[in-house]
């Protein structure tokens, strides 16, 4: 019970506040997200959901405001075909909200960020879901509309 407070704390120090209510998972591993910020890479691909436990033969999946490891797939020379965690801020597939307001946003998007849960870009282009800004409080700082 300890150890779980203090890894709760952990996380808390790091910038990410646990997950509240439960949210539809829209990607699965493999799928490709839209780069929503300023670091050079254009298109990441799905490659883990942090936290996962999976289920024998059940494909990774993940949603918003969950950190991922993606591997970049177009984008500037430097970052091209290398591997960062990132934090899934859009998300196609529709979900429901606990005033049950469905949302639902036109493409899949992530911010990439570094191992301790620090923004790697400055600045986020496009809308930021609500539950990603909750959670995650230094990237609804640095966006400029949270839906």
């Amino acid at each position: 019970m300890c150890a779980a407070k203090a890894k709760q704390k952990a996380f808390t120090a790091k910038g990410m506040h646990s997950h509240g209510q439960k949210i539809t998972r829209g990607l699965v591993a493999g799928s490709e997200l839209k780069c929503t910020d300023n670091t050079g890479a254009r298109v990441l691909r799905l490659i883990q959901a942090m936290g996962y436990k999976g289920r024998l033969r059940r494909y990774p999946s993940a949603t918003i405001g969950d950190k991922i490891t993606v591997s970049v797939r177009q984008g500037s020379p430097d970052m091209r075909k290398k591997i960062f965690q990132a934090v899934i801020v859009r998300q196609r597939r529709s979900y429901r909200r606990v005033d049950g307001v469905w949302v639902q946003f036109e493409d899949n998007a992530a911010v990439i960020i570094t191992p301790e849960g620090e923004m790697k870009g400055s600045e986020i282009r496009g809308p930021v879901a609500r539950e990603a800004a909750e959670r995650w409080p230094r990237i609804a700082s640095a966006s400029n509309m949270i839906v």
